[in-house]
């Protein structure tokens, strides 16, 4: 199966990674790891201005323990990282860097905005060099 499967977790979804977090599982090698993601976005600097010091370190903090807590409530053991930027350029980069083999990236249905911006997981879907699973 793959030895090193990279899972980015939206946590406005979490119910929706913990079934990704599931399929990884299924899909790793006995002696794999699994590397959970969070993209914590960008604000514009225009309203960076206006908020609390601190307060992106604070969101950074809130959602490492997030993934440290949903690991812990399935037993996994994984690397866990939190990024800002971009969602997909961050998906993209974590896998290249550490040299994932699969993607497994869970997708909503796509809405008409996706078919005009284009949405995270079919961004992954264009410019990863790994295999990527899509779960709906």
């Amino acid at each position: 199966m793959y030895g090193k499967i990279l899972v980015p977790i939206d946590l406005s979804h979490v119910d929706t990674g913990m079934k990704a977090i599931k399929i990884a599982r299924k899909l790793l090698d006995d002696d794999g790891k699994i590397i959970l993601i969070n993209v914590v976005e960008d604000v514009p600097t225009y309203i960076t201005a206006e908020l609390p010091v601190g307060i992106f370190d604070e969101t950074k903090d809130i959602a490492l323990a997030e993934l440290k807590k949903a690991a812990k409530s399935v037993g996994l053991d994984a690397d866990i990282e939190v990024r800002s930027g971009r969602a997909a350029p961050a998906i993209l980069d974590t896998a290249e860097e550490r040299k994932a083999d699969l993607i497994v990236l869970a997708s909503h249905r796509p809405g008409l905005a996706d078919y005009f911006l284009g949405s995270t997981a079919s961004r992954v879907v264009r410019h990863a060099q790994c295999p990527v699973f899509i779960d709906r």
